[in-house]
């Protein structure tokens, strides 16, 4: 099974693992990495490293991180780039992080960031935009 290291600012890993596990459950081969303000990059880089060699070797690893361009995910890319089969998705939210977690199984490294990067891009909506897609299904069923 493919594991997932997520990682973020703060208490973005630990919050997210937290509602994660309320609606899912525990989940194997997955393990969450805070950054808190009064961690650095080398503590964090052990964390990640101690993360890598805890998942099984012989699947891959997706790195799952909060922003483009911040420590982690600097970090994750870092230890991403070492080895194949090693992929990092940055932007996580928690409606990608459960159906990316319930999905994963079978999928390689990087048939789950394809996958991921299409369920961030149709989970991203608004209100005005799904009372407007109800209304088109809505008149669709009431055609001749």
């Amino acid at each position: 099974m493919l594991g997932i290291i997520l990682t973020g600012h703060g208490g973005f890993a630990s919050g997210l693992e937290q509602a994660m596990k309320q609606i899912l459950g525990e989940q194997p081969q997955f393990i969450a990495i805070d950054f808190p303000e009064t961690s650095t990059t080398a503590r964090l880089t052990a964390q990640l490293e101690q993360a890598v060699s805890e998942l099984n070797a012989e699947h891959d690893i997706v790195f799952l991180t909060d922003l483009l361009g911040g420590t982690p995910f600097r970090v994750a890319s870092t230890l991403a780039i070492q080895k194949p089969g090693r992929e990092v998705i940055t932007g996580t939210n928690l409606q990608l992080l459960l159906e990316m977690v319930l999905e994963r199984d079978g999928l390689s490294s990087e048939a789950f960031r394809l996958q991921a990067l299409e369920c961030g891009h149709r989970g991203l909506t608004s209100l005005v935009d799904e009372l407007g897609r109800c209304r088109e299904e809505a008149s669709v069923e009431e055609g001749i």
